[in-house]
């Protein structure tokens, strides 16, 4: 067995698509195996900023080879009528690469069974440039000298070696060799690798750890050594910290850490100005002493080893330093002012050109988080405190310190709002507001900085919808199916049932011309379609997402979240065709015929009809959906046995008119209760 190795060398990769470009190499690769049968072992993945590069462990020495029976015309077509091969036979054998005299006639069919050698290995990854490196997709490209050819980064050199043979193709003027490229400051240009199984140790001697997690592993051991011995609590479990990591371990070849200090008196600065001054930009890692107080100290990673370290900190403390005295500056000076001078600036702030102002934006939130907060039943404090966040919750926008820091608008907000003397419900609610900032983010915990957060969502779906600002395929400018997945998941964590489509059409009518023009239907559809791509993303069966979606109503988020997870939670129950199939006839025959929904129990011919209809006289829908998707489930389940032997035994379609229209009444007012959970027929049952 054979070990093969690829590599792709490029100009400093974006940090942030390193990890992902490593990904889809493999995957790629995987698919270009499998296509060509070629069998291997392991897969071993390499990613620096300079390079994507794997290993493919245990290569076999040629594909699998196949052989593949294809079933050709049949006799009486396969022959004409002197008994020799007609034109349709010939054609299928050429089409298969053989003669009709490898025919074999079986059921009827002329057949041929068709061998395909094993081709050699080398001939197979010789074709991985043009079926692998050169199809990869990114989100960001270049292109560079004269070429039209686009990728992430400008290709510099590659390498194709199957054990020590190295494999010829090009991407555009670049061939393949067996020549890579050490540290771009400690190794030499050039560095040669002997064989594919040397690749790891070979870079390594050139100052350059190729395999990613294995530099993670030295990064994180290398700062927990520092803040160990110097008695700080260094914590990297949480998401930012994860996600500094992965960025630090993007932008190194060959890491080494280091500390650093800043003056005790910045301090007196927020944690977060401080934290995100150190975190988002200069990728520094915080540590706090063991009560949880921040440090004046901070760790980070070089690119290189430890020649000159003490310049290296000098540097990184002189350039924090100036970060840290605009946030002191911006800090004192903003407490100069009161909220009510950054509320007259707000006034003059643009939300959206076609739309209005920041100011109009928050007037609107404020009405509609007054009407959820009555859907809600809040008492009379959390509807003062509501109020008051509305009226002011964007002030800190116009402050020095979110101008600089744009990170920490909502922030600030929440931490100048207490030191202006707003109470500690409003002042969360300034920093919930913004809640979920990205897809899986935190829910505001609050019951009114959630409230805030759904109503400053909504707001600026409704009136993007009205100003013809829709989300068309993957672009999305505004992030509305970001909001609106953030108003999905607050309701559904805070279990919240509100009905979205009176509030919403009370609002509206409300705002006037700049709500009027967006269509209602089409906001709420909008909304709910990031119910079913949540409920996908939770493996749910699709045709069961989409028949929990369908026939939304009033859109109460959390019934339709209730809904299609009551249905994916008894599709595999023994009876779940027989109770699907059962109220879908009644569904289907309901919707041809709608009449007046009265029944008139004297006009029942047998003890079918009088049996269903004692068994759903008593059930009324909004009853059972305020018992939640389950009792509706429930209830429409005990009817299966019920709705059979009535269609066993009733012909709903009678000469009699006023028989019929009976029947049809009762079917149709158990197609109400169905569709309570939905559109069933979107079901497939299996």
């Amino acid at each position: 067995m054979s070990t093969f190795l690829l590599e792709i060398g490029l100009e400093e990769v974006p940090a942030h698509l390193v990890t992902s470009s490593e990904s889809q190499l493999v995957a790629r690769t995987k698919e270009f195996l499998a296509a060509h049968r070629l069998t291997v072992g392991d897969i071993k993945p390499f990613s620096t900023p300079r390079r994507l590069a794997l290993q493919l462990c245990d290569v076999a020495e040629e594909s699998e080879a196949l052989s593949e029976e294809k079933r050709g015309p049949s006799v009486e077509r396969a022959k004409d009528e002197n008994g020799e091969w007609s034109k349709a036979a010939q054609g299928f054998a050429r089409g298969q690469g053989a003669t009709p005299e490898a025919f074999e006639v079986r059921d009827g069919y002329v057949w041929l069974t068709k061998h395909t050698t094993g081709v050699p290995a080398n001939q197979i990854l010789s074709q991985i440039g043009e079926e692998v490196v050169s199809q990869m997709k990114f989100t960001t490209y270049m292109k560079w000298a004269n070429h039209s050819f686009l990728y992430v980064r400008p290709i510099r050199w590659l390498v194709a070696l199957l054990d020590e043979q190295v494999i010829n193709f090009n991407v555009l003027d670049i061939a393949t060799g067996r020549v890579t490229r050490g540290h771009r400051f400690l190794s030499t240009e050039h560095v040669t690798i002997s064989d594919a199984q040397a690749y790891e140790e070979t870079l390594q001697s050139a100052y350059v750890l190729a395999d990613a997690e294995n530099r993670k592993a030295q990064i994180k051991s290398q700062l927990e050594t520092i803040a160990n011995r110097n008695h700080w609590v260094l914590s990297l479990d949480n998401a930012p910290a994860q996600d500094l990591l992965e960025e630090v371990n993007n932008i190194v070849e060959w890491p080494t850490a280091f500390s650093g200090s800043f003056d005790q008196k910045y301090l007196e600065v927020p944690d977060e100005v401080l934290i995100t001054s150190m975190r988002e930009h200069q990728r520094f890692f915080y540590v706090r002493d063991a009560t949880g107080k921040l440090l004046p100290h901070f760790l980070s990673v070089r690119n290189g080893d430890t020649a000159h370290l003490d310049n290296v900190i000098a540097g990184n403390e002189k350039v924090l330093v100036a970060r840290l005295e605009d946030a002191e500056f911006f800090y004192r000076e903003d407490q100069q002012k009161k909220i009510a001078d950054y509320m007259a600036k707000v006034k003059t702030l643009v939300f959206h050109e076609k739309i209005g102002t920041v100011y109009e934006h928050m007037q609107r939130v404020g009405l509609l988080a007054e009407k959820l907060a009555d859907a809600l039943d809040f008492d009379d404090d959390k509807k003062t405190d509501l109020a008051r966040a509305a009226e002011i919750y964007k002030f800190d926008l116009m402050t020095g310190m979110v101008g600089e820091f744009d990170e920490l608008q909502g922030v600030m907000g929440e931490h100048y709002a207490r030191l202006f003397g707003e109470n500690e419900h409003v002042a969360t609610a300034i920093r919930e507001h913004y809640m979920p900032t990205s897809a899986n983010g935190n829910i505001a915990k609050s019951d009114v900085g959630a409230v805030l957060a759904i109503a400053d969502k909504l707001d600026a779906i409704v009136t993007f919808f009205a100003a013809n600002l829709i989300p068309s395929g993957s672009n999305d400018p505004y992030g509305l199916r970001r909001a609106a997945t953030g108003v999905v998941r607050t309701l559904t964590t805070k279990h919240w049932h509100i009905a979205l489509q009176p509030v919403l059409a009370e609002f509206m009518a409300a705002t006037g011309a700049v709500t009027a023009s967006a269509d209602l239907m089409a906001v709420l559809s909008f909304v709910v379609d990031r119910v079913r791509k949540l409920a996908l993303d939770d493996d749910i069966r699709q045709d069961i997402v989409s028949a929990g979606t369908d026939n939304f109503a009033t859109a109460d988020i959390v019934y339709l979240t209730d809904r299609i997870q009551v249905l994916a939670n008894h599709a595999h129950d023994n009876n779940f065709r027989e109770v699907i199939s059962a109220l879908t006839r009644v569904a289907r025959l309901a919707e041809k015929t709608p009449v007046s929904l009265n029944v008139n129990p004297q006009l029942f011919e047998n003890e079918t009809e009088k049996a269903l209809y004692a068994a759903t006289s008593e059930l009324q829908l909004v009853a059972l959906e305020a018992n939640g998707a389950e009792a509706l489930y429930q209830a429409l389940a005990a009817l299966q046995m019920p709705i059979s032997a009535y269609f066993d035994a009733t012909m709903v379609n009678v000469d009699n008119e006023q028989i019929k229209n009976n029947r049809y009444a009762q079917l149709n007012i158990i197609n109400q209760l169905i569709a309570g959970l939905g559109n069933l027929e979107d079901i497939v049952i299996k």
